[in-house]
């Protein structure tokens, strides 16, 4: 039997004033009487995490209400001993239940919680913990394993209590490891260390050893005689898994002789086992019980135990899917891979410098946004006083439109360049990032705070007309130009998993305005982003003609409703519609984008087919270039 291996956690944990068991349920009163008065948070941890383990042969759904409690407690306080303890306690609670997965998954949590603490008995504990569940899934060779391993630590710890159940486990699992006199010896050593620390409920349980070592050597009655002394005070002191164990060793060795007597140890254990809802017993019971009737073809009753192993291995079957993980994996990964300590660093102050900037963007919109509210709060002030002056009345309100217009003109803007700055953020936080990757992505950082920081200075200027606005222009080699601006968009279109593909394999020169122009492209860019579905590319492409230059942004998305163009380039135009990931649209980029090119003297249009996609086209014209300056 394989749950027998719970008491060591009983006993690791509560072994100081805990050695007697008669009191167990007084015991458990009693310390959650106490918990009002501890003040301490690590000492409230330690005593919920006792009252968790004093529960688990009673009530497994309390000792899983207070092995919470104690991780969270200790999460807060950063107490990695309680926090320990209490995903211990969920691995027992999960091994009662019979979620092998799970119970693999916090054993496995525990047992590197102690090893980080250098807590040797409990990473003996866990190891022990640990090859039991292996052995009830059927993995005897990693179960042996880590019974192996924690046999070695355990002799070489001072606190040996732990040490004498590892003994008693390992000798019930796998009898057939230990013979002759190294078998005698391991007994005695066991209930030496029972007997030392007077622990009742470790002498049974090597009692238990005790006799089948007896059975083994051809002292059958004295066995018996022995293991039905040992069940009695098993059950007096509702010691309820070693019961369990008594009660189906019992009936296995009545049962070639002695028919009737088997079955009622067996059905004591069943009782039992549906009594506590411990369901791996209760399975095994059944399994025995109706081999048994199956065997002696009495039908009716072998029929009434499969019904009840059908309804059993379907209860096991819901937790399996409720769980939907598959933590074997997850307990034997290797957990000893780390970053060099200087790369660590390194990428740490390159994470620190792209927060402080993403920081200074949102505390110049919060500047702007708190600019707009004291001056809307003016404008009232101003209004009241002087509302016989007509002029100057139409002067604040156009003033207040200015300034709403502005904040969403510059919400909208910055949506891109921080944007990219919070996806290159996420590609410095990855491990497998080296150092000249680094570089260049604090590079790309800087440029899109340097692009957010010149559109609120711009914005800050200017009048919303785009056509009047001054440009500063500049001459500008599109393909180097349009490469760039591919270049800060491929980490947003690689959040849906999509391409942005250039094609501009001729030169090409313009005088053109190129932050202005840089927001023409990144509007459309992002546009055909978001409406198009994840996985689709994306291509950007230019072609020279004699009157000047067309660049086009060809997407394969949603496209546009014929009844939606006409309104397409209002100001927040009611055409506007969410994206394929469900993106939030505002309807300003077209109009903005529209105002700069025509401030170019040029023209922008589209070409679309609702359910196939649709292109942007921008036309500039031709001018005289005297030189060509770097964008």
């Amino acid at each position: 039997m394989g749950y027998i291996r719970c008491i060591s956690i009983c006993l690791v944990i509560c072994l100081g004033s805990y050695h007697r068991v008669l009191g167990q349920v007084n015991k458990i009163r009693e310390l959650q009487q106490s918990l009002p008065t501890i003040r301490d948070s690590s000492n409230y941890v330690d005593m919920v995490n006792r009252i968790s383990l004093l529960f688990y042969e009673q009530n497994a759904d309390s000792t899983l209400f207070y092995a919470q409690q104690a991780r969270q407690i200790a999460y807060r306080n950063h107490y990695e001993q309680g926090l320990a303890d209490a995903t211990n306690n969920l691995g027992v609670v999960f091994d009662i239940k019979g979620n092998i997965q799970l119970a693999l998954r916090y054993y496995n949590d525990a047992y590197n919680q102690y090893v980080t603490l250098g807590d040797s008995s409990n990473i003996v504990q866990t190891l022990m913990n640990i090859g039991s569940v292996y052995n009830v899934s059927g993995h005897n060779d990693k179960a042996q394993a880590n019974y192996d391993r924690a046999m070695a630590l355990g002799d070489r710890i001072e606190h040996d209590s732990i040490t004498a159940l590892v003994i008693y486990n390992y000798m019930l699992l796998y009898p057939e490891k230990f013979s002759g006199e190294r078998r005698t010896a391991l007994i005695d050593r066991a209930y030496g260390i029972a007997k030392k620390y007077r622990d009742v409920r470790l002498e049974l349980a090597i009692d238990q050893l005790r006799a089948t070592e007896l059975i083994m050597t051809g002292r059958r009655e004295d066995g018996v005689t022995l293991l039905e002394a040992t069940l009695e005070k098993a059950l007096a002191l509702e010691l309820n898994y070693l019961s369990m164990d008594l009660l189906l060793d019992l009936g296995d060795y009545y049962l070639p002789e002695d028919h009737e007597k088997a079955i009622r140890f067996y059905n004591k254990a069943l009782e039992l086992a549906e009594q506590k809802n411990y369901r791996m017993y209760a399975r095994d019971v059944c399994r025995k019980l109706y081999d048994h009737y199956e065997s002696r073809r009495d039908n009716a009753n072998a029929f009434v135990y499969s019904r009840k192993l059908l309804k059993l291995f379907e209860e096991q079957a819901e937790i399996d899917r409720v769980s939907g993980i598959d933590y074997i994996e997850y307990a034997v990964k290797d957990q000893q891979l780390i970053s060099a300590q200087v790369q660590s660093r390194y990428h740490g102050q390159m994470l620190t410098l792209a927060v402080a900037v993403c920081v200074l963007t949102l505390l110049s919109i919060v500047v702007l946004w708190r600019n707009w509210k004291l001056s809307k709060k003016t404008n009232r002030v101003l209004t009241m006083q002087f509302r016989q002056l007509e002029s100057t009345t139409d002067a604040l309100e156009r003033s207040n439109q200015n300034y709403a217009r502005l904040i969403k003109i510059v919400a909208h803007d910055l949506r891109n360049p921080i944007g990219g700055i919070n996806a290159l953020c996420s590609l410095l936080q990855d491990e497998d990032t080296t150092a000249e990757e680094a570089r260049q992505y604090v590079e790309l950082i800087r440029e899109s705070s340097t692009t957010c920081l010149h559109m609120i200075s711009d914005l800050l200027q200017t009048d919303f007309d785009f056509k009047e606005t001054e440009l500063h222009k500049t001459a500008v080699d599109l393909p180097t130009f349009l490469d760039h601006a591919v270049t800060l968009l491929t980490f947003r279109a690689a959040e849906k998993r999509q391409r942005l593909v250039l094609d501009a394999s001729t030169g090409g020169v313009v005088n053109a305005d190129p932050d202005k122009l840089l927001r023409v492209l990144n509007n459309l860019i992002v546009n055909a982003i978001k409406f198009s579905p994840e996985g689709e590319t994306i291509r950007v492409g230019m072609e020279p003609s004699e009157k000047g230059i067309t660049i086009s942004v060809e997407d394969h998305g949603l496209g546009i409703p014929k009844d939606a163009i006409p309104k397409l380039f209002d100001p927040f135009t009611t055409s506007k519609r969410p994206g394929t990931a469900g993106e939030q649209a505002f309807g300003l980029g077209l109009y903005i984008s529209k105002q700069i090119v025509e401030a170019h003297g040029g023209k922008l249009w589209l070409k679309t087919e609702e359910g196939s996609g649709t292109t942007f086209y921008i036309f500039l014209p031709g001018e005289h270039v005297d030189s060509l300056s770097p964008v």
